[in-house]
């Protein structure tokens, strides 16, 4: 799921789109672009080889279309092409992602002079692990300490920020991202909500959030990756948020999925709201027929 700064330019997001498309057995799955966030998030699937030459065809169009010193937007970033993370699926061993970032990572630095920091499963320093603590202070503050501070020296390719920034490229599990919306135009509100539920700050395990503003008129988001469904479920997630709104007084506008989600949490939550000890996949019409 590559994350890309561009949520506006819907030119821009086609071709980025399309250049990794172009890939034979690469299947471009979804895009999700954000006009506040100033960002697109692409979720392709494919075989390892395959699939990382379609993220350097996206990452080579990304580079030469965008520029970080224009760019601005609510969401945390700091290059062009933003976030690549490596998810395995199926069968697929975590040390197959693992190997795929770096192999890429290397590829992007060389081919492309980006910096690159390796994050998540593929993390080469373990201050690195979390996407959050490489993004901090974003391309600015990257741009303005990577020549300077030991810290901020990239895993691969220059010590040195242009246009185009740096890229985090990682390997880790299904992640989802989430958003759900209140009707106010307080963003201190949004903010509290987010402190309440992220694990960083004592919340839920697995739960990164923030509150962000939107170009709606009295509206504000919690912004949300899910990391770990197993340690809090999706619907857990939302009933926590819910319940920090309603002790707040602030009522609850509609949710947002960033990209695809697992069909286990979908049917979990259903479960849970129904209130079915369980359900699954057979007992879905549709996914029935697919199973027989």
């Amino acid at each position: 799921m590559p994350n890309v700064s561009e949520g506006r330019r819907s030119d821009v997001i086609a071709e980025i789109g399309e250049a990794a498309a172009s890939v034979p057995e690469v299947r471009l799955l979804d895009v999700h672009s954000d006009h506040d966030h100033h960002r697109s998030v692409y979720t392709l699937v494919g075989p390892s080889e395959p699939l990382g030459e379609a993220a350097f065809r996206l990452a080579r169009a990304a580079v030469a279309r965008i520029d970080m010193e224009s760019h601005h937007g609510v969401h945390p970033r700091m290059g062009a092409l933003d976030v690549l993370p490596f998810v395995p699926l199926g069968a697929t061993p975590m040390q197959s992602c693992i190997d795929l970032a770096h192999r890429v990572g290397r590829q992007l630095a060389d081919g492309l002079a980006l910096p690159v920091y390796f994050y998540g499963e593929a993390a080469l320093r373990p201050e690195r692990r979390m996407l959050v603590d490489i993004r901090r202070g974003e391309y600015e503050g990257l741009r303005a300490t990577v020549g300077s501070d030991p810290a901020r020296e990239p895993d691969a390719g220059p010590s040195s920020v242009g246009p185009a920034g740096a890229c985090a490229v990682g390997a880790r599990k299904p992640l989802v991202a989430f958003n759900m919306h209140l009707r106010t135009a307080n963003i201190g509100i949004a903010r509290t909500i987010a402190g309440a539920v992220r694990a960083s700050s004592g919340g839920l395990p697995g739960v990164q959030a923030l509150g962000l503003p939107t170009s709606r008129p009295d509206i504000v988001q919690i912004s949300m990756n899910l990391t770990d469904l197993d340690a809090t479920p999706l619907h857990a997630i939302a009933l926590a948020v819910r319940g920090e709104a309603e002790r707040l007084g602030v009522e609850l506008a509609e949710s947002e999925l960033v990209g695809l989600l697992p069909l286990s949490a979908t049917l979990e939550a259903s479960a849970a709201i129904l209130g079915l000890p369980a359900l699954g996949a057979s007992q879905v019409i549709e996914l029935a027929m697919q199973e027989t």
